[in-house]
C-alpha cells in the first residue's frame, strides 16, 4: 500500500455558512482531525456565543486549539502559528489528515501563506498607552500613525478595528521592526487543498439570524452575564472588561451593555445582526483572495 502524500486540508468561509458540518463529514470519510482556526474558540466558557465544537462533535473527530485560554488572557497571532503547526506536525506523524477550519483570516493565512511570525509577547503599558492615545485623539488618528510607520500595514487593517491596529503598532516599537515585514511569507510547508464554503449573500444573512436566535435561546445572554461576573471577581469591571480581546467576539460586547442595562436586548440583537452581516462581507472579500490562489473548490450551499 502507498503511503500518502501528506497535505494540509484548509476548509474557509464566512460564519454561519457551515465550516465545521462540512468539515466533520470531511474528517470522517478521510482520517482527519480540526485544527480550529477561530481566534474566539481559544478561550474557556464562552461556548455559545463563539458556536464552539460541542461535547459531541469532538468525541466524532478530534478537535486542536480550542479552550487555550482564560477570558481575560491575550493570545497573539505568533503564539497561535507556533501552536497550529505543532498540531499539523502531529496530526501527521500519526498518520492522519490535519484539516484547519475557521473564519479567522488571519490564522488561515498566516498558515496557507507561511508567515514567520515571532511570538511577541503582549505589553500592558503600551497597549493602554495607544489606547489612550486613541481615547484622546481618536481612532481615525491612531490609524494615521499607524500608516506613517508601515504603510503595508495600513494597507492590510480595518481602520476601524482598534485592538489589530494597537497590536500592530506594538509589535513595531517591541521589535524595532514593521508589522508587516514580519509577516512576509514563505513557500508553504505542505500542499494545501482547499474548500471554500460560499452560499450567497441572502442564504448566510438568513442563516446567521437564525443562528443567533437559536443561541440567545441556549442561554447566550447568561454566558456573558457570567464572564461579566468573572472578570469583575478579578477586578475588571465595566468599561475595561469590554475592552478584554476575548470581548471582541461577535455579540459579546453588544450583549455585556444589555446585562448592565445600558441598552436593550432588543437593541443589543440589532446591532449584532447588523455587525455579523458587516463581519460576513469582510469574511468574504478576505477569504476569496485566498481561495484563488490555492485553487479552492468552491462549495455554494450552505452545509449543515
Amino acid at each position: 500500500m502507498t503511503a500518502r502524500t501528506p497535505e494540509l486540508v484548509v476548509v474557509a468561509g464566512p460564519t454561519a455558512a457551515g465550516k465545521s458540518a462540512f468539515a466533520l463529514q470531511l474528517a470522517e470519510q478521510c482520517g482527519g482531525e480540526i485544527i480550529s482556526a477561530d481566534s474566539r474558540h481559544i478561550y474557556r466558557r464562552m461556548d455559545i456565543g463563539t458556536n464552539k465544537p460541542t461535547p459531541a462533535e469532538r468525541t466524532r473527530v478530534p478537535h486542536h486549539l480550542l479552550d487555550l485560554r482564560e477570558p481575560h488572557e491575550s493570545f497573539s497571532l505568533g503564539e497561535y502559528v507556533a501552536l497550529a503547526r505543532a498540531a499539523i506536525d502531529e496530526i501527521i506523524r500519526h498518520g492522519r489528515v490535519p484539516i484547519l477550519v475557521g473564519g479567522t483570516g488571519q490564522y488561515v493565512r498566516a498558515l496557507l501563506r507561511n508567515w514567520q511570525v515571532p511570538p511577541v509577547p503582549p505589553n500592558p503599558e503600551l497597549r493602554q498607552r495607544w489606547q489612550a492615545f486613541a481615547a484622546s485623539h481618536g481612532t481615525t488618528a491612531l490609524f494615521e500613525v499607524l500608516r506613517s510607520r508601515d504603510p503595508t500595514a495600513a494597507e492590510r487593517i480595518d481602520p476601524r478595528n482598534l485592538r489589530r491596529v494597537i497590536r500592530a503598532l506594538e509589535v513595531i516599537e517591541l521589535t524595532g521592526q514593521r508589522w508587516s515585514d514580519l509577516q512576509q511569507a514563505a513557500p508553504p510547508a505542505l500542499p494545501v487543498r482547499m474548500f471554500y464554503i460560499c452560499p450567497s449573500r441572502e442564504a448566510l444573512y438568513a442563516r446567521a439570524d437564525a443562528r443567533i436566535d437559536h443561541m440567545l435561546a441556549q442561554g447566550w445572554l447568561d454566558e456573558v452575564a457570567r464572564l461579566l461576573d468573572e472578570f469583575a471577581d478579578r477586578g475588571i469591571a465595566g468599561d475595561a472588561a469590554l475592552t478584554l480581546p476575548a470581548m471582541s467576539a461577535l455579540g459579546y460586547r453588544e450583549l455585556a451593555q444589555a446585562v448592565t442595562g445600558q441598552i436593550s436586548l432588543e437593541e443589543a440583537v440589532a446591532r449584532i445582526r447588523q455587525a455579523t452581516r458587516r463581519f460576513i462581507r469582510m469574511q468574504d472579500v478576505w477569504f476569496r483572495r485566498d481561495a484563488q490562489l490555492f485553487g479552492a473548490q468552491i462549495v455554494p450551499t450552505l452545509q449543515g
